[in-house]
């Protein structure tokens, strides 16, 4: 059965512990929508076939190299479950939640340290952000302009984790998660939802 992040720590393993081990390398020097899941497998000297016994797809390799505390994708039932109200702060709770735990800031930051720049770590999570979680809560919503809703989330997302965790931009990165909560969820709740119209759009 394919693993993903979990909060536990889990059981040695020679085999999983290098494939984290070159995902964390490649994610770094390539990015994350340059990295592939074959790249990883030979970075790591197993056969992909052997790499899938631990984890199935690219985003589930990367919720684990970064120890995400959960894998994002699996959060989007519940995301979406109350409705199209409420889900704005319901994505960017999750989005702080997730990003803002501490064994995920310290790997963020390793990134960083094995030569992988602020800026590519960032586009990194954007990446992944985008096509795990982002763009399928937009088509189970059916926006108008989702393309473009999606790259304004994701970009918005991505930009306020990076300035409160990477680089610690005051007073954002001191501010209280609910009043982060509170600046940023009505403009992704507007994004959200397809009532709204995006400004200069045709309505």
């Amino acid at each position: 059965m394919s693993q993903s992040a979990d909060a536990t720590e889990p059981t040695p393993d020679p085999i999983r512990d290098a494939a984290l081990a070159a995902a964390r390398s490649v994610f770094a020097t390539r990015g994350y929508a340059r990295t592939t899941y074959k790249g990883i497998a030979a970075a790591a000297g197993i056969a992909p076939a052997v790499l899938r016994k631990y984890y199935d797809s690219k985003g589930a390799m990367f919720a684990a190299a970064v120890r995400l505390p959960t894998d994002p994708a699996s959060a989007i039932p519940s995301l979406l479950g109350p409705g199209i109200d409420g889900l704005g702060e319901r994505l960017v709770r999750f989005w702080l939640d997730t990003v803002g735990d501490q064994e995920v800031r310290e790997d963020l930051m390793a990134m960083i340290r094995a030569g992988a720049s602020a800026a590519q770590v960032t586009r990194s999570l954007q990446a992944y952000l985008e096509v795990n979680v982002v763009d399928r809560i937009v088509a189970a919503v059916g926006v108008p302009d989702a393309r473009m809703r999606v790259a304004l989330i994701s970009s918005f997302l991505v930009g306020i984790a990076a300035g409160r965790y990477l680089m610690r931009i005051e007073p954002l990165a001191s501010a209280s998660e609910e009043q982060v909560v509170r600046l940023v969820a009505p403009t992704i709740q507007a994004l959200l939802d397809p009532r709204v119209p995006l400004p200069g759009s045709a309505a």
